[in-house]
């Protein structure tokens, strides 16, 4: 008999409608992998149990009483990234600054999935600020893939990954600001999608004047991500980049559909990043994509992608601004993160005029950007997801230098920044698996994912050709991870909230 933790969300949800499960048994039997795995993994900051056993309660009274309108999700669990505030729930956005705070009011994406029924295990893990592309927050563990617990799930949305990954929640919520949804999603073999800027609402606090950061799905498979994304691509008045043109269809049934028309697939695999060498797992997933993309029909064309040397700072300078995005009083700067400071620093040395000509200068690399891929006629841009296979524990914190640690984070995810800039689509797909070059030749295969972008507002033909990909690549969605016993010391790092 399948396990409640082996479904997809929607499966979950299916059997929820059908009675084959109660929503007190499936939150309690997340809870219970919860508090058995999540010491080995850092995936959760704050499990609040007493409260989604509480909203199982009312669940099932829901389920019971029927009716049409019931929401698509009702009883599923799922868990809020750190960086979207919960109303009633600790929120420290991955920081001991605001260590034991509580919002007592949601972001959007919180809001909107508890209206489709899904119930919050908690706060998943994130870097302070959701800064660096790993999730080693300040007196926590690092948050692991659970593919090789001793190399991180990536980040900012590290503990989201975690978690799905290893079947504590079905789906999980994050968040994308230079590659913080597909890099864990990429480190931990799941789907995750960056959604064009202002499909999701980052209020009513959220976001950054650019609109960088959008908030996203991470899943097991194509469609589980989908459905979230109907459930969060909900219009919320006053939002500054709403998507004007209505969608013609739910995503969903653009992801079952798996059959889109024949696409100019465009690809690249140079890194916009000096110094970035593609591990050769890394080319070959991509060769791979290629390989499929061709066999399904599609016309696959080498492509320049308009990225030019003036990119990498723009990016520094937005990024060291959007530093100072959650106030630090002065009193409070020492407890930052060394990566933190340096950042913050960076940013307070930006004066109004050069964040100004930063701000002009991103929609000119937009312009270019997203001429290129007009240009060429292309539809969807083919790039390698990452450089490098996920990475040891402290292996960019390794040596304490805040400039060597962005230098290897460069290094790491040299194909992602660019879409946070100029607002397309971008989806994190696993399509292989591969020993890294620098561990033990008999270790753990590892995920390895390619990229897929597509035009602003084409989020629904990305995941179409999404699942198309996935399911010509032969991957198993049921493949699973070992689950990795916790270690008690590291268990009690987890807050368990018993109250609101």
């Amino acid at each position: 008999m399948t396990e409640p933790h082996e479904m997809t969300a929607r499966e979950q949800a299916a059997a929820l409608r059908r009675g084959d499960l109660g929503a007190v048994e499936l939150v309690e039997h997340a809870l219970r992998r919860v508090e058995a795995l999540d010491g080995g993994l850092g995936a959760f900051v704050t499990v609040t149990a007493d409260r989604a056993l509480d909203e199982a309660r009312a669940a099932e009274k829901r389920l019971a009483a029927g009716g049409d309108d019931l929401p698509p999700f009702l009883g599923v669990p799922t868990a809020i990234k750190d960086l979207a505030m919960t109303a009633g729930v600790a929120t420290s956005f991955g920081s001991p600054v605001y260590a034991g705070w509580v919002p007592d009011v949601d972001d959007d994406s919180a809001r909107l999935l508890r209206t489709a029924g899904t119930i919050s295990l908690g706060k998943t893990a994130t870097p302070e600020f959701g800064l660096p592309p790993y999730t080693e927050p300040a007196g926590r563990p690092a948050a692991v893939t659970p593919w090789d617990p001793t190399r991180l799930a990536g980040g900012s949305s590290g503990g989201a990954g975690a978690a799905t990954a290893a079947g504590l929640v079905a789906f999980a919520h994050g968040t994308d600001g230079g590659g913080s949804i597909r890099i864990p999603a990429a480190a931990c073999g799941l789907v995750g999608l960056k959604t064009s800027r202002g499909l999701v609402s980052r209020g009513p606090a959220g976001g950054d004047p650019l609109g960088m950061s959008v908030s996203g799905p991470l899943a097991r498979t194509v469609d589980d991500a989908a459905a979230m994304l109907d459930a969060l691509a909900d219009v919320v008045p006053g939002e500054p980049y709403p998507l004007l043109a209505p969608r013609p269809e739910t995503y969903l049934a653009a992801a079952l559909r798996a059959a889109p028309r024949r696409l100019r697939i465009g690809r690249y695999r140079t890194p916009p990043v000096p110094d970035a060498v593609l591990d050769p797992a890394c080319v070959d997933a991509y060769e791979r994509a290629t390989d499929l993309l061709t066999g399904l029909g599609h016309e696959v064309v080498e492509f320049a992608p308009g990225i030019d040397g003036s990119f990498l700072p723009v990016f520094e300078t937005l990024w060291a601004v959007l530093a100072h995005g959650h106030p630090v009083p002065p009193e409070a700067e020492p407890l930052l993160a060394p990566l933190t400071r340096w950042w913050r620093d960076r940013g307070s040395a930006v004066s109004g005029p050069e964040y100004l000509a930063a701000t002009q200068s991103a929609l000119a690399v937009t312009r270019r950007v997203v001429g290129a891929q007009a240009a060429a006629g292309v539809d969807v841009v083919l790039t390698p997801m990452l450089a490098q296979l996920p990475r040891p524990v402290g292996w960019f914190t390794d040596g304490g230098d805040p400039a060597e640690d962005f230098a290897r984070q460069k290094r790491f995810t040299p194909f992602t920044a660019t879409y946070n800039i100029t607002g397309q689509p971008a989806l994190s797909l696993p399509v292989a698996f591969a020993r890294p070059v620098d561990g033990p030749a008999d270790g753990p295969e590892l995920p390895v994912s390619v990229q897929l972008v597509g035009r602003a507002g084409d989020d629904a033909l990305l995941l179409e050709l999404g699942a198309q990909l996935d399911a010509a690549s032969g991957r198993d969605a049921a493949r699973r991870p070992p689950d990795v016993v916790t270690p008690p010391t590291r268990r009690a790092r987890v807050t368990w909230s018993h109250g609101a």
